[in-house]
């Protein structure tokens, strides 16, 4: 591998994977939607930027050319939990844009890929340990988890159509991490923690990781991993009163100790979504992000068995990817969203 294209390359992971690339000295294509988010992501570090949207994946196909590994990190995933519905951008972005960006790739001469999937397109039992091989039914999926089977479904289709292509994928849980310029939901998670704006303590269960670490995955995946298979980057089972516990330790602010019932933060989330209606800004928590905490809760213990043996990556604690992100955030002034 010497000369990568990363798409979604702002964004927490994509950021990551970035720097990763460049400190192996691998040459680096950047697609970005903004390039003055770019230079404010990274600096004067060697990359070149390519500034373009998966919506019109044609605009910028050319400058695929040359490249020799693709990293695909972008996806529409943070306004789908901020209240209303997103299907139409959700399938738009992550189901036609991967189409289109595997066959300019191709068309390209780009023969390695590496996907970043999601840990929603997997579903065990409460308390189960989950496996790449544990498929989600689209039945039993949101509109955001669904994009994703459907992705992947048109990646296994792409493979079965060009044999000498190589796609790997990588299934990240929730991502923290320095170099959240958006910030994502996880960032603003952490924004709304220390400045005492959480009314308690929500129910949950949740897989925490490092984007850094995720980034190695993919970057592992790539060079060691096989086409067409899945593995898991999930990180960390957690609930929310361990990840609370750790943010207290790390950033010195005290943890809300109320517990939220399910059933106020459903009240809560409705009220939410008419405000959003009226305004459109962004909310704290939506009707869909409750649905998923309360589908979710205590399906979140995922197996790094196969990660391990196959790409021998492993994960830092939870309380240093906190630390350094709290830190990123508070050097860079980024503000609530």
């Amino acid at each position: 591998m010497n000369y990568a294209f990363v798409t979604g390359a702002t964004g927490l992971l994509g950021n990551n994977v970035v720097r990763a690339l460049v400190n192996r000295k691998v040459k680096v294509k950047a697609l970005v939607r903004s390039a003055e988010k770019a230079r404010r992501q990274f600096g004067d570090l060697p990359v070149e930027f390519v500034v373009g949207d998966l919506l019109d994946v044609e605009a910028f196909s050319h400058h695929m050319q040359g490249c020799d590994a693709l990293f695909h990190t972008a996806a529409y995933f943070r306004d789908n939990y901020k209240g209303g519905t997103h299907t139409k951008e959700l399938h738009q972005i992550n189901v036609v844009g991967t189409e289109r960006l595997l066959q300019a790739a191709y068309a390209a001469g780009i023969r390695r890929a590496v996907h970043t999937s999601s840990i929603a397109v997997l579903k065990g039992n409460r308390d189960q340990l989950i496996d790449e091989t544990m498929s989600r039914n689209e039945q039993d999926a949101d509109n955001y988890y669904l994009s994703k089977i459907v992705s992947e479904q048109k990646i296994q289709a792409f493979l079965l159509q060009h044999p000498d292509m190589f796609i790997a994928m990588v299934l990240p849980g929730w991502m923290f991490g320095p170099g959240d310029l958006g910030p994502t939901s996880s960032g603003q998670f952490l924004l709304d923690f220390v400045g005492q704006r959480m009314p308690g303590i929500p129910p949950g269960t949740f897989s925490v990781v490092d984007a850094r670490d995720v980034a190695e995955h993919l970057l592992a995946a790539m060079t060691q991993g096989r086409s067409g298979e899945r593995y898991l980057a999930a990180g960390n089972h957690m609930d929310m009163k361990g990840i609370f516990q750790v943010l207290s330790q790390v950033s010195g602010m005290k943890a809300p100790e109320r517990e939220v019932p399910l059933f106020v933060l459903r009240i809560i989330a409705c009220a939410h979504e008419v405000y959003y209606r009226l305004t459109k800004k962004p909310v704290l928590i939506s009707t869909s992000a409750v649905k998923l905490i309360a589908q979710e809760q205590g399906c979140t213990r995922f197996s790094h068995e196969k990660s391990l043996r196959d790409l021998g990556c492993q994960f830092r604690p939870v309380s240093e990817t906190m630390a350094d992100t709290l830190d990123w955030l508070r050097e860079n002034n980024t503000k609530r969203a």
